[in-house]
């Protein structure tokens, strides 16, 4: 990833240490190539929902895939104004590519999926597959 900021500006731009730091670093670093997405898991009976927060993103720029029991969210969001003659006091927003694979709790019905992205927030709702059934296996001698 382009890092405009080098080690000292990283320092200057932390207008007050927060419990962010640790991860606006992460966006800040050089080796780090996309963003990581923060996500919030719920599991019901019958659903598994996945919150994350979204500001900035178009419905067009996130790739959402599954594969077995891995979710997989990627996308990009792009600032769309720079601000000429101007520079950054604090710059704590990350802007660029990112991703996030979990591997979900329950198996869930692949055809049986849904996302939304609204007010800035992406729910993918996951409806779980039926509940396995216990079979009686006999043994031959």
């Amino acid at each position: 990833m382009f890092n405009i900021f080098s080690k000292t500006d990283k320092q200057k731009y932390q207008i007050a240490p927060s419990s962010f730091s640790d991860l606006t670093d992460h966006w800040l670093d050089d080796s780090a190539s996309e963003g990581q997405l923060l996500v919030d898991v719920c599991s019901s009976d019958k659903q598994v929902i996945v919150k994350a927060a979204m500001a900035g993103v178009k419905p067009e720029d996130l790739n959402i895939s599954l594969h077995n029991d891995l979710l997989t969210i990627k996308g990009k969001r792009e600032e769309e104004k720079e601000y000429e003659d101007s520079e950054y006091v604090c710059r704590e927003c990350y802007w660029g590519a990112f991703s996030r694979s979990l591997v979900l709790p329950h198996e869930v019905d692949s055809k049986k999926i849904q996302a939304f992205l609204e007010n800035g927030v992406l729910t993918v709702i996951l409806e779980r597959a039926g509940a396995a059934k216990n079979i009686k296996v006999t043994v031959k001698e």
